[in-house]
């Protein structure tokens, strides 16, 4: 890994619980020494994507990354064409609905909205990083990326956050497939337990896969009824979403159903 690599894999670390960062914990989650984070962190620090606070030796995001988060949704405004579409997808399934974004070889969630209908809901955190293989997000991403791209994720590890995560590449490889072949992912327990997520994936102007569109619903009310709704929904939402930041769906992306 290079220098540039892992100075941005750094930025990685900071999230909704973990606004701030000291030294030491940079240096414990990324497994490099105490000198080569210090070292690291004064580079970005110089260029303002993180500074310090109050002078301690702790850290947070700096204008730097804020500066490009408003050039990215200028170009492709994803976000703010996201609100409405989440806000009507989660009130027509009467679930959580959450858009995440691929950003580099990770998965993170970017923004979500809540169904007024039901006290208990699955609750998501924006920025929160999301496993490609144990989630509804990741492999409908994985459904239309690269090979190659596919290939490193199996690679790499593949963490059982639940007893219900599949970590066998092959099966992976399979629900990957499955994604392909409907335009649909679906993940029970993978991410978290007691969760049944559907995710479709989200095109750019490139035809590329940008993202994922995902309902997320405790499996308890996941009834027959609301396993023929949230998927017409969701597809019907998703391409949506494409068609409102300009992307377009490949050519082998699956038409959807009729009604």
């Amino acid at each position: 890994m290079g220098t540039v690599s892992k100075a941005l894999n750094l930025l990685g670390y900071f999230n909704h619980g973990r606004l701030e960062i000291g030294l030491s914990d940079l240096t414990r989650l990324s497994g490099m020494n105490k000198a080569t984070v210090y070292r690291l962190m004064t580079e970005l620090q110089a260029v303002g994507f993180v500074e310090q606070v109050d002078g301690a030796r702790s850290y947070r995001l700096g204008p730097q990354v804020l500066r490009l988060a408003a050039l990215r949704e200028a170009s492709v405004p994803i976000l703010s064409a996201s609100r409405r579409v989440l806000r009507e997808l989660s009130e027509e399934t009467g679930e959580t609905t959450h858009l995440s974004l691929l950003q580099g070889d990770q998965l993170a969630s970017l923004s979500h909205a809540y169904a007024p209908q039901h006290a208990t809901k699955v609750m998501m955190e924006d920025a929160e990083v999301l496993t490609f293989h144990g989630t509804a997000s990741g492999l409908a991403v994985l459904g239309f990326a690269d090979d190659s791209f596919v290939a490193a994720i199996l690679d790499g590890p593949l963490e059982a956050r639940t007893p219900q995560t599949q970590t066998d590449p092959a099966a992976i490889r399979r629900l990957i497939d499955a994604a392909r072949r409907t335009g649909m992912a679906q993940s029970v327990g993978g991410f978290e337990a007691e969760v049944h997520s559907h995710a479709v994936p989200i095109f750019g102007p490139d035809r590329a896969v940008l993202g994922a569109l995902a309902v997320a619903a405790p499996s308890s009310r996941m009834t027959d009824t609301q396993k023929q709704a949230i998927p017409r929904a969701l597809r019907a939402a998703g391409l949506a979403l494409t068609q409102r930041i300009g992307g377009v769906c490949p050519p082998d992306f699956p038409p959807m159903p009729l009604p």
